[in-house]
């Protein structure tokens, strides 16, 4: 299993990017998923999760900016960043539990994408 991001870039504040995540692999199934962001010299920290239903949880820090999604035929997360500010800059991580075809429940993370908010 395996999870792919891709997304990431430069936009100048007040910009908008929307980051993409797939898992691939033996899934037989997906729990929550959701994006982190690591900035330098700060821990990693929760952006935004979803529940295979749909239920959604936001940092405070996104201030109605951000929004995650799902497409559960296509195992697949989205972030859509609007707004965008230069504190948002840091390398955004997906993540997400994953039972796979032995039934174990495990949690993975993608490679990370680098998101850079500058003018």
């Amino acid at each position: 299993v395996q999870l792919q991001a891709y997304g990431g870039g430069q936009v100048q504040p007040g910009g908008s990017l929307r980051l993409s995540c797939t898992a691939s692999g033996r899934i037989f199934s997906i729990n929550a998923m959701g994006w982190y962001r690591q900035a330098p010299g700060k821990q990693r920290e929760l952006v935004a999760s979803i529940s295979p239903d749909g239920n959604t949880n936001y940092n405070y820090f996104v201030k109605g900016r951000f929004s995650i999604s799902r497409d559960n035929a296509k195992n697949m997360v989205s972030l859509q960043m609007n707004s965008l500010e230069p504190e948002d800059t840091a390398v955004y991580y997906c993540n997400a539990d994953i039972r796979g075809w032995d039934l174990y429940e495990t949690d993975y993370w993608g490679q990370g994408t680098l998101v850079t908010v500058s003018s």
